[in-house]
Order: C-alpha cells, then structure tokens, then sequence
C-alpha cells in the first residue's frame, strides 16, 4: 500500500489529535456496556448469560460490518468514513429513547448492534491510519497514546452513568427485588429505565457535534495509488499466516478484554461489592497503567514483540489469581488501593482489573506485527483484523453460560485458551510470513 500520510510533525500531531478524540469516543461508548450490563439485567429481569447479549449484540457488529466498512472507506475515504460512523453511531444512540420508554430488552440490543456499526466503521478508518502516519517501529507506542485516551474514558463513563443513572441501584441486590410485590418491582424498573433517555439525548447530540468536527477539520485523508489496488484477489489477503493467526489472537484478546472490564460489574454484584456498577473504572485504570508504559518504552526499551509475551504471561497469572483468590478477603486491594482512598475490593476482583494492565499492550503490539509485508493487501488485512473483535460477542457469552452453571469465579477459565494464543502468536506466530 502506498499513501501519502501527514508528513510534517505539525501535519502528525494535526492528525493524532483528532484521532485521539475519536479514540475517546470509541472507549466512552465502548466502555458504557460494563455498566449497562449489571443495569439491564435489573430492568429486563435476566439472567447473567442473557445479560452478556449485550456485548455479543455490540461485538457481532464488528464481524458482520467490518468487510462493508472496508468497502466504504474505498469509495469515499477515510476522512468521510469517520464522518459518517459519527452519524450511524447517533442513530443507534437515538434508539435508546424508545427501548427505554418500553423497557424491551430486544430493541436495547438493536440499538446497541447500530452504535457498534458506527463504530466498526470507525475503527476499519482509525487504525490503520494510525499506523500509517509514522514509522512501523513506533506503531505501537502511537497507538498506545491513542489507548490513554479510549481507556481514560473507561474510567470517567462507569462514575458518569453511576452518577446520572445508578444511584439507588446498589440496593436493588437480587434479594431485594424478590422481596418486592410485583407491582413495587415493575414500577422500579419502570423508573430505572427512563432515567437513559436524556443521557443517550445528550450523547446524540455530542456525536452529531463531533461529526461536524471532524468533517470541517483539517485532518488529511490518506490517498491510494490506483496502481497499488490492482492484482488483488478476494481471499488473497488469507495467503499471509501472521494477518490470520494475528486475527485470531486479537479473537482471544477482545474477548478476555470485555470479560475482564464487562463482566466485573456482574462478579461484583455476584459477591455484593457496595460499588459493583463503577467496577468497569478499576480495569480501564490498570489499563491505562499498561499503556503508560507502552508509551514510555515502546520501541525504545521494549520491542513490540515482548510487550505481547508480557502481556500474555501476565494474563495467564492474573487470571490463575482470578480463580484462585478469595471472593471475601481484601487484603490486596488494601495493600495496592488503600493508600490512594480508593474503595477496596475483594481479591478475586481486584485480580479481575488487574486484567485490565494484561491486556493493554495486546491490541497496539499485533496490529503493526500483523500489517507487516501486506502491501496492497493492507486494506482488506485491516477489516480481516477488525473482525477478530468478535471475541467480544462470543466468549463472555460462553463465560455466562459456565457462570450460571458452574459460578461466578471458576468460569474465568475461559480466558487461560485466550492467552495461551496470545502467548503462541508472541512466541512464534507472527514470524511466520509463508504456510506450508
């Protein structure tokens, strides 16, 4: 592929200043269905696996959306593709009004499956562009700068909705629902659900504005050689092992990702944590930690590969502590939070958010080590990665289902497979360029 990206620093920082805002829109509504979750299993009266629909509605978007997205960025750019994944993301924003006003969980799943079309759209622009600007050794540490900005706004999204949606709801354990006659119960959740629609009013209207932005900025597109988009083949891009096993481990990543920052709200809530519905905050904190440092050493102390094989063998160990620690005894959390004022949790939990550091560096590393030698191909290479995010819809799917049958705690074994692939691709995946 050849473009002809920002070439100047004023130009770069031009360009990285937009896309970190959008980064910070992606993670503000990314990061809302950890808190979501626990929240419309109250008001549609679910079942933890029939609460995770919520992530598989969101995440499926990026597998069925991500080819389509590609397609459209090649007709209209992808300047104008970020404009209008800002539009599709608002409508999907506006369909909160009427799944609120009548409570159905099928129409909350619909909004959802549209705002994360938007953003599929977005994410197919923004992350190569990314990698584009700047060398290919330095990728990772733009793209980890970009992570500050879509996980700071993990942290602010489950204070925000807890301070406007949530108060009153710690005390609506399941417990005390089930000591509520039925028409004290239906009137809770009647006034639990209304209180979304002005919040997702006012994110429409945000998204609307942005979309404006962007569109009047000065923000450069990156331009294609036509002779560079001739001689590919439809399923040519498959012909490279390290852009499919590269898919495969962002699979596993998006899915140990959005178990460890969606389901710790349900876990918390599962152990009767006073502040379950702020737990998301806890893991994009210990994610932002892992980008700091990504920032920090990135290229020039730590090679992208190892910054995969930390964050892999991290994972491995956090997720044994998950399993292993005690749900009652706060003692860690004492000893790593205390001193801040920050509200201690269990270990097991903390263990949990402690996944959040794993995680951090996954998303930057592969991305670059994926793209790597694709040529023409790295369009379609990207929406092949883009779809690897459907590890988002399917494995906190499967950890509902193993949580309703077996606990809460014991089925977060479904992300030792997760890293184990992730610890593959680092080791030997991605240096393998030819299939045998």
């Amino acid at each position: 592929m050849t473009t002809n990206p920002p070439n100047t620093s004023k130009h770069i920082f031009t360009a990285m200043f937009f896309i970190a805002l959008l980064f910070f829109i992606l993670g503000f509504v990314t990061w809302l269905n950890g808190s979501l979750i626990p929240f419309l299993k109250i008001v549609c009266e679910l079942t933890d696996f029939q609460a995770l629909w919520v992530t598989f509605a969101f995440y499926i978007a990026y597998t069925v959306m991500a080819l389509p997205s590609a397609a459209v960025l090649s007709r209209i750019g992808y300047k104008n593709g970020m404009t209008a994944s800002l539009g599709v993301m608002a409508v999907g924003a506006l369909m909160f009004i009427p799944a609120a006003k009548s409570s159905y969980y099928g129409l909350f799943l619909l909004a959802l499956f549209t705002l994360a079309s938007g953003m599929t759209l977005m994410q197919t622009a923004i992350n190569p562009y990314i990698v584009c600007i700047g060398s290919r050794e330095s990728a990772a540490m733009r793209i980890s700068i970009m992570g500050l900005f879509n996980k700071g706004a993990g942290i602010v999204v489950p204070m925000v909705f807890a301070a406007l949606i949530l108060s009153g709801i710690t005390q609506t354990s399941t417990t005390a629902l089930a000591a509520m006659d039925e028409v004290a119960r239906t009137a809770l959740r009647s006034d639990l659900a209304a209180r979304l629609v002005t919040p997702y009013i006012i994110m429409a209207a945000g998204l609307l504005v942005f979309m404006l932005i962007i569109h009047f900025s000065s923000l450069p597109d990156l331009e294609f050689d036509e002779e560079d988009q001739t001689g590919t083949t439809r399923f040519g891009v498959l012909r490279f092992p390290q852009l499919v096993l590269g898919a495969l481990s962002l699979f596993a990543y998006v899915g140990v990702k959005v178990i460890a920052g969606d389901t710790i709200g349900l876990y918390g809530h599962h152990l009767g944590v006073a502040n379950f519905a702020v737990l998301t905050s806890y893991t994009m904190g210990f994610m932002v930690l892992g980008y700091l440092l990504g920032v920090v050493t990135i290229p020039r102390f730590m090679s992208q590969k190892n910054a995969l094989l930390l964050c892999a063998v991290s994972g491995l160990l956090f997720t044994a502590g998950v399993m292993l620690s005690s749900p009652s005894d706060n003692a860690l959390s004492q000893a790593l939070l205390g001193w801040a004022g920050v509200p201690v949790v269990p270990n097991s939990v903390l263990y949990l958010a402690m996944l959040g550091f794993a995680n951090a560096l996954v998303w930057p590393s592969i991305w670059p080590l994926a793209l790597e030698g694709l040529g023409k191909y790295t369009a379609a290479g990207s929406a092949l990665l883009i779809m690897g995010i459907a590890g988002g819809a399917i494995l906190p799917m499967a950890y509902g289902h193993f949580s309703d049958t077996g606990g809460a705690q014991s089925a977060y074994w479904v992300m030792l497979p997760c890293y184990a692939m992730i610890l593959f691709y680092a080791l030997k995946g991605h240096t393998i360029k030819r299939w045998k």
